[in-house]
């Protein structure tokens, strides 16, 4: 249980921009602080425009994925081709979880 308070002072702009990120974070202004002073990774939450994008972008690498196997015998190269597009979406995709 925390029962310990600590208090600095800040400019007003400050002050905005850490209840903004606090916001995007999904956190509580103290919350947020505390995170950063401590040296935690702090994470924005998705936006839903954010998650529409990922979705899609997911929906678009399996299909990649399964155009590659169709593939696989009657043309390697394209196969190939496909794949690798596939595995630069899954790319994009991990950079985009972090």
């Amino acid at each position: 249980m925390k029962r310990e308070q600590i208090q600095f002072r800040c400019s007003i702009y400050e002050k905005k921009m850490l209840k903004l990120k606090a916001k995007r974070a999904g956190l509580s202004l103290s919350e947020y602080c505390r995170g950063s002073a401590l040296g935690h990774s702090i994470i924005e939450r998705l936006t839903p425009e954010q998650l529409e994008y990922y979705s899609m972008l997911v929906k678009y690498k399996n299909n990649f994925k399964r155009i590659s196997n169709m593939f696989k015998k009657r043309n390697p190269k394209l196969a190939r081709e496909v794949g690798e597009l596939a595995n630069e979406i899954r790319n994009h995709l991990y950079n985009f979880n972090r």
